[in-house]
């Protein structure tokens, strides 16, 4: 193992496979199974690193939190994360990160909160980008007339927002 390795580990959800990855100490990756080429394209661009399989104290951790999430015990998540974009991208993620659990916006009103009102397209590209799922809680966007886009699938957003509803009764 090089200090340039992503080490990747999978978590199987109730809701489909995750992979997760670690650089550095921190979780950089928590992304649906095979789905998003584009998400470790860039990751391993930007942090010059390959993906190796292997286990870190923070991928065991964000394991751990995930299944008291997934067994709806657990409300937050508390892990050193990092994140790989540009500085509207984090504007991006910031702000889902701050979407209350059991709530949706759309993607015109994250990209007011995230400081950039007319650049809708662009915050939904940036949402799609998210390699942190669930842990940054894209599935809480909707498209205007409330369609459930998602990278892990429309079941597996549905399955987390009705979990997180049922957190917030």
């Amino acid at each position: 193992m090089s200090v340039n390795d992503i080490l990747t580990v999978t978590y199987d959800s109730p809701c489909g496979r995750l992979l997760l990855g670690s650089f550095d100490g921190r979780l950089c990756l928590c992304d649906w199974f095979g789905g998003r080429p584009r998400v470790l394209s860039r990751l391993t661009r930007y942090l010059h690193a390959d993906l190796r399989h292997g286990i870190s104290d923070v991928t065991d951790e964000a394991r751990r939190q995930l299944d008291l999430y997934f067994a709806g015990s657990s409300v937050s998540f508390d892990l050193p994360l990092l994140t790989v974009g540009t500085d509207m991208q984090h504007a991006v993620w910031q702000a889902i990160a701050r979407v209350p659990r059991g709530d949706t916006i759309t993607y015109a009103q994250l990209a007011s909160s995230a400081g950039y009102p007319k650049a809708i397209r662009a915050a939904a590209t940036a949402t799609a980008d998210n390699a942190l799922s669930v842990i940054i809680p894209c599935h809480r966007i909707v498209s205007p007339g409330r369609q459930l886009l998602y990278a892990g699938g429309t079941e597996a957003k549905s399955h987390l927002l009705r979990l997180e509803n049922s957190q917030c009764l």
